[in-house]
């Protein structure tokens, strides 16, 4: 398939914009080829520049849980529009949404909304950081809390050794201060406390992984985590951008019963604008300016738009309890329905599935964190990814990304998603 529009749009954006995207994956360097371009969408479809429909399960990595314009987020965001984009200024809405949010969510007192949640991600740690008095971090190789300095590290050579930078710009200074571990093992993360007394500030953790695939923790992983922070006066950052008010109303605090001690949020919680956001009890939340020494500010901070959005979209996840019950409905049908369809075909796979959030690995055994996802068969990916795209299906454009269901699907989209599957499966 030539996609003429979309192919003329990413040259002409390549002399303007660098690679021609504004976030990297979306250039297809993973799977070859040029990227489609959007015109518009709806529930659960895109409408490329080329006038295709495709049944999307990216959703904007993960915002459009019910679905593209959803129509109370759209009225929401063109009312406030008619009033003023943005003040500077205390807005009546940002105090509402934070009410909300924290009635949601357990284990927060009090929330502050940054731009996005790489700021929001950098913002915990920093208070994490200046709130335990110490300045190390431990983060788990494969997954990702934005691009911040502090997070852009590769694994070292062993489990008690520094990281070092693996994106140019970031500092050795910088690296040294986090600490990598292997997801779902907690006896490399014991092995880093000991190596590290008294210096670790804060655990960050996606706690359902979402940047090398859908990865669940372990049976007790989380748990475990929570102890080993308990008994080394560490704090336990969930970076639940992606799993925020997604898995659950809670998140994966309220999924796992496990409790964080500090939370961050963005994609659900902005309704698809630009929103991210940090949450603790009374007792760490108090150390940010400016009732404490902690500094943090941002000029489009729960600016109104945004702030309407994202009260829209959590007013309707709250007055509907059963919509993750049928997110995870539909996904689990999905997950069975494309199982079957690889299986008839003797394609080699394992498929990860949590509520919402699922991803197909072309990997001979089970994956639990970056060492397996790596196992998986790229080259395999890049031809179910493009046969997909040929039906009319578009999924995330890298083995290392999650799909995410929306409630807008019908259960007739996921029988075309499956028998387009079983199609391309026979070509594999």
């Amino acid at each position: 398939m030539i996609y003429k529009r979309s192919s003329a749009l990413f040259t002409e954006a390549q002399k303007v914009i660098p690679g021609g995207v504004n976030s990297p994956v979306r250039a297809f360097k993973a799977v070859g080829g040029d990227p489609i371009f959007v015109k518009s969408a709806k529930g659960a479809y895109l409408y490329d520049e080329d006038g295709r429909k495709l049944i999307d399960y990216i959703n904007s990595w993960g915002p459009m849980i019910l679905g593209h314009a959803y129509p109370p987020v759209v009225d929401a965001v063109v009312q406030k529009a008619q009033k003023g984009t943005s003040f500077g200024m205390p807005t009546e809405i940002e105090t509402e949404i934070a009410a909300l949010a924290v009635s949601m969510v357990p284990n927060i007192d009090k929330i502050r909304f940054v731009n996005s949640g790489t700021e929001a991600c950098m913002s915990a740690v920093r208070l994490a950081r200046g709130f335990t008095r110490r300045e190390k971090i431990i983060k788990f190789a494969g997954c990702y809390h934005g691009h911040s300095d502090s997070f852009l590290i590769q694994a070292g050579s062993g489990a008690v050794t520094f990281g070092s930078p693996n994106s140019p710009g970031v500092t050795e200074g910088t690296a040294k201060d986090t600490l990598l571990a292997n997801y779902n093992d907690t006896e490399n993360v014991e092995a880093l406390f000991k190596a590290n007394p008294n210096e670790i500030a804060a655990i960050i953790i996606e706690p359902v992984a979402g940047n090398m695939g859908c990865i669940p923790p372990a049976e007790g992983f989380l748990s475990r985590l929570r102890e080993i922070c308990d008994a080394n006066n560490t704090l336990l950052i969930f970076d639940e951008v992606m799993t925020g008010f997604r898995l659950a109303k809670g998140g994966v605090q309220e999924l796992y019963g496990v409790a964080a001690d500090i939370v961050t949020f963005g994609k659900v919680i902005g309704g698809g604008l630009p929103v991210g956001a940090f949450a603790a009890r009374n007792e760490i939340m108090n150390h940010l300016a400016p009732l404490g020494p902690v500094y943090q500010a941002g000029t489009l901070s729960g600016n109104p738009l945004a702030m309407a959005a994202g009260l829209a979209m959590l007013k309707a996840l709250n007055d509907d309890p059963e919509v993750f019950d049928r997110l995870a409905q539909k996904t689990e049908y999905l997950h069975k329905g494309i199982q079957k369809a690889l299986i008839d075909n003797g394609i080699v796979h394992t498929i990860n599935r949590v509520g919402s959030m699922i991803s197909v690995h072309f990997a001979p055994d089970a994956v639990v964190n970056f060492k397996t996802a790596a196992h998986g068969d790229n080259d395999t990916f890049k031809k179910f990814f493009h046969g997909l795209l040929e039906e009319g299906i578009y999924i995330a454009p890298s083995a290392y990304e999650t799909w995410f269901i929306t409630d807008a699907l019908t259960y007739e989209d996921l029988d075309t998603t499956i028998n387009a599957v079983r199609k391309v499966a026979s070509t594999l």
